[in-house]
């Protein structure tokens, strides 16, 4: 059992306490570096969000400074230093305050302004951010009273995930959404409370000296703090996972009968939106080209409740246009379109080819006749003499050790002109 027992001690391989406990004081204040540091953690985070780009927001998640006061919160309430509780709470105010100021001035000035999946990712948190949160929290603890750190921080850091909730607040301010800032709020809140939880746990276990001796009634009182804070965040997570599972099981019956009701009838199914939230709920779909009177539609409905589909109203989007042949008219525009582009691209490349030659085998003949040139580069050049008319001047750059005669000059144009049919051809020796 021993043997079991020292497997698992986290004592084993810990770093000395005083230097952890000034390695955490170390690392919760933000002025100068920091700041900066954070502010532009703060910007990358956002752009990341903005553009929707996931390694854009893992690189700014790693970056950012804002474990350290969460981590000093955990170990002030751990070993009862409450100045260190204080200093802590005050600088993660301060990070808070700036991160969220710095995130609605870019979303505020950011010409886009399009909710992306990584943004609403981040408005609905439920009982899995807390255990990402307190796990996470764990993790990141435990490797900070090593003595050998390892590799557990930076994967805390993108885990936990701080910066995105804030910055997503900030695009709620922006935006004046504050269904999405009270959202990303609550996940931030979950995020510094949880790991500031399993901060507190992990310095109990440890045995991490106390400041001051406490009496029974503050430790008590502490308990009650963090088994309050610990409730108050964990009631509504579940009643989020809660409804999270009820839209994904009615998503579940909405697909499977659409599919027994009109796919597999032979129905093509354009479009199709659920609302789970509205009251009552609605499924608006549209056909390709079936049209159903107001009886068809009415038995329709009616079927819903075989898919335990309560509370549910069945739109059917149809109006006088023909659909199949609005899709066909599109089909044809493309289709001209890219018919138009390919007459254009065809152009440009038969222009080009009329400017180029071959130059290598230009090259081999230009030898047989005029053995002492080495190289030779031809091209034509178009100018324009005045807005109607142009001239295509064929411009021949040679080299040789010596310069060619005014006699083998005009003999080398006039072959030029002979072979490429061209009324100007102009020669030059590259320096």
């Amino acid at each position: 059992m021993n043997k079991v027992v020292d497997f698992i001690d986290l004592h084993s391989g810990e770093e000395d306490k005083k230097k952890v406990l000034d390695n955490v004081k170390a690392n919760i204040s933000f002025r100068g570096s920091n700041l900066w540091i954070l502010a532009c953690a703060i910007v990358v985070a956002s752009v990341g969000l903005n553009v929707n780009s996931t390694a854009v927001i893992i690189g700014a998640m790693l970056i950012s400074p804002l474990m350290g006061p969460i981590i000093g919160a955990g170990f002030g309430l751990g070993i009862y230093d409450f100045n260190l509780l204080k200093r802590s709470l005050k600088n993660l105010l301060i990070a808070t305050v700036v991160s969220l100021v710095v995130s609605t001035i870019y979303f505020f000035l950011s010409p886009f302004k399009d909710t992306q999946s990584e943004l609403l990712a981040r408005t609905s948190p439920n009982i899995y951010d807390i255990f990402i949160a307190f796990f996470g929290g764990l993790v990141g603890v435990i490797a900070i009273t090593r003595v050998e750190k390892g590799n557990p921080i930076p994967g805390v850091a993108i885990a936990t995930a701080l910066m995105p909730p804030l910055c997503t607040a900030g695009y709620g301010l922006a935006l004046g959404n504050f269904r999405f800032f009270f959202g990303a709020m609550y996940l931030y809140t979950i995020n510094c409370v949880f790991i500031c939880i399993a901060t507190f746990i992990i310095v109990k276990y440890l045995k991490y000296p106390c400041v001051k001796q406490t009496n029974f009634k503050t430790e008590k009182r502490v308990r009650y703090i963090i088994s309050f804070l610990t409730l108050a965040l964990i009631v509504p997570s579940i009643f989020f996972a809660y409804q999270l599972f009820q839209e994904k099981k009615y998503k579940q019956k909405v697909e499977q009968f659409l599919k027994v009701e009109f796919i597999d009838k032979g129905y093509t199914v354009l479009y199709k939106k659920t609302q789970f939230t509205s009251n009552p709920k609605k499924i608006d779909i549209a056909f390709l080209r079936r049209r159903l009177d107001k009886d068809e539609i009415k038995k329709v409905n009616e079927k819903l409740k075989m898919y335990e589909l309560n509370n549910t109203i069945l739109n059917i989007i149809q109006d006088t246009t023909d659909l199949k042949q609005d899709i066909l008219n599109e089909i044809t525009f493309n289709n001209k379109t890219m018919s138009e582009k390919d007459l254009i691209i065809a152009k440009l490349q038969s222009q080009i080819t009329s400017l180029k030659f071959d130059n290598n085998a230009v090259l081999n003949e230009t030898k047989i006749l005029f053995p002492e040139i080495e190289n030779i580069a031809i091209a034509n050049h178009v100018f324009n003499e005045d807005k109607i008319s142009k001239k295509v001047i064929t411009v021949v750059l040679y080299e040789s050790k010596k310069d060619l005669n005014t006699t083998e000059k005009q003999k080398l144009t006039a072959w030029l002109k002979n072979k490429f049919k061209t009324d100007v051809v102009e020669i030059y020796k590259r320096q």
